[in-house]
């Protein structure tokens, strides 16, 4: 049998990449920085990774890392519940509960299986989840496990919240589920008209903080201190591996009866194996840090502004950001690829995003800013994109 299926898979394959659309891996052999070493010796500046505040490879988080191998071991083989936990768990947990300002948490092997795991446990047919169009894949898959009644409103489009939220009255319970940074536009969603909406019709809001967290509100502790909505969100969910050190490992945090009823039916968490030691150990590192200054999180937001204002001087079209994210927007599927690779030959690496990441005819290069990057790296990458850009036609 698979020799029919093989050839079907070469001919899928093959269309792909006479698209143009072909994902190929880069190799790296440094550690993941700002700059970063290539197999063949060569450096690149690294303009697509989520170490959104520089911590990836951090001495302090590294460290802490290593005395946990030391003291506690390498792996858990085992999940929570059976004989998983560690003192070091429920303190990074109680570590993510302050600086969400939330009731308890959750720890998870990645946020997809956070938001793979929320929703079921909690809701039933008889209720209804509405969800904005461009959620992350994880809440999408997150919501296809559950039964609850579906709806669906256009990014971040209070008009169209509403009507979903008037359609789903008769339903027992509501949540409104949202990003709250679009990972591919980098816009923030406006939580504070969301809550309204929540409390006028009586739903719960849950926010994914994975592309925020770090990133948005004035101390970087996400969109409820970006919207000074505290108290007016019931779940957050989020990752350890973009701003918070780069590395593995999800969490739920809010409400504490939410988080009491995961514990005992959320899946991905019932039946994986708990976050190994060092994981733990380095994410608890990363909120010490972020508790003693204020520093990556203000360089981080400066060296966006930097780059979009230079950008938008060159004549690039910038998707709107608050964010960590600027959407450099080609539209073309295939120019985006030819972009980025040539941008790949100037020493930069960046990515372009294409349907179905983005909507068809949304094609663009995805930059991500780092609190590591330095002026000189920044001013690097703009020379290339208007140097590639205008080979490209892009700009004039």
């Amino acid at each position: 049998m698979y020799g029919k299926f093989q050839q079907h898979l070469q001919t899928e394959l093959a269309a792909i990449e006479e698209a143009g659309l072909y994902k190929k891996e880069r190799n790296i052999v440094s550690p993941q920085s700002a700059e970063i070493t290539l197999e063949d010796g060569s450096k690149a500046l690294n303009f697509c990774a989520n170490n959104y505040l520089g911590l990836a490879d951090n001495p302090r988080l590294i460290e802490a890392a290593k005395k946990a191998m030391d003291s506690k071991g390498y792996g858990m083989s085992s999940v929570r519940f059976i004989c998983g936990t560690q003192d070091k768990h429920k303190e990074l947990e109680k570590a993510v509960s302050d600086f969400f300002h939330t009731d308890d948490t959750i720890l998870y092997a990645a946020c997809f299986d956070a938001n793979g795991g929320v929703f079921e446990p909690l809701f039933t047919a008889e209720d209804a989840i509405i969800s904005d169009s461009l959620n992350h894949a994880s809440i999408i898959d997150g919501v296809r496990l559950c039964k609850a009644q579906r709806f669906r409103y256009a990014n971040a489009d209070m008009a169209d919240l509403e009507r979903c939220l008037q359609e789903a009255q008769s339903c027992r319970f509501r949540i409104i589920a949202t990003d709250g940074v679009f990972s591919m536009d980098g816009n923030v969603a406006p939580i504070d008209k969301i809550c309204d909406l929540a409390e006028k019709y009586d739903a719960l809001v849950m926010v994914d903080e994975s592309h925020s967290a770090g990133v948005v509100g004035a101390t970087g502790r996400g969109v409820a201190e970006q919207f000074d909505c505290y108290g007016r969100i019931d779940i957050f969910t989020g990752t350890l591996g973009k701003a918070f050190g780069g590395a593995v490992g999800g969490f739920t945090t809010g409400r504490k009866e939410i988080i009491d009823m995961l514990r005992q039916r959320s899946r991905p968490y019932l039946f994986s194996n708990s976050l190994p030691p060092m994981i733990v150990a380095a994410g608890l590192e990363t909120f010490k840090i972020l508790s003693e200054s204020n520093e990556l999180h203000d360089r981080q937001q400066e060296n966006v502004k930097y780059f979009r204002d230079k950008m938008m001087a060159a004549g690039f079209d910038i998707k709107p950001t608050q964010s960590a994210i600027c959407a450099v927007m080609l539209y073309d599927a295939r120019l985006s690829q030819e972009f980025a690779a040539r941008m790949a030959e100037e020493g930069i690496f960046v990515t372009g995003f294409y349907y179905p990441v983005v909507p068809k005819g949304e094609a663009r290069i995805r930059v991500q800013l780092s609190a590591a990057h330095t002026r000189a790296h920044l001013d690097k990458a703009i020379e290339a994109f208007i140097k590639v850009g205008r080979e490209l036609n892009v700009i004039k």
